[in-house]
């Protein structure tokens, strides 16, 4: 029954996948911080945002074929940047601290050009 536990699905490997459960930690530390008036809507669309970078990584490196795989990276990609859409209006709207803001929008960076290899390859 050990065994069980020590189980690792292939996706689970992914140095992308491991970069994405980071960033989606940090999501929702800003998710946590927001005024209640944003909470419940622009908060709840990054935390979905967020959840379908990891979500699509993970189903779509389960996918035989290339062209499947891609559509299901490509979909990672658009969440990434769905979340740094919604860290512009934040920053617009003073919800969240400047350093915050370059390092969120510095790991999006890194992660759609890990996604993007992952495409490529």
């Amino acid at each position: 029954m050990k065994e069980i536990f020590n189980f690792h699905f292939d996706f689970e490997k992914l140095n992308v996948y491991q970069k994405s459960l980071d960033f989606i930690d940090e999501i929702s530390k800003v998710y946590k911080q927001l005024p209640r008036e944003f909470r419940y809507s622009l908060g709840n669309n990054l935390i979905r945002a967020g959840l379908s970078i990891t979500n699509n990584l993970a189903e779509g490196n389960g996918k035989r074929s290339k062209k499947e795989k891609n559509r299901y990276f490509g979909t990672s990609l658009d969440s990434v940047r769905e979340c740094i859409s919604v860290f512009n209006v934040f920053k617009r709207q003073n919800l969240i601290p400047e350093g915050i803001y370059q390092k969120l929008r510095s790991d999006g960076r890194t992660i759609t050009n890990m996604i993007h290899g992952l495409i490529n390859s």
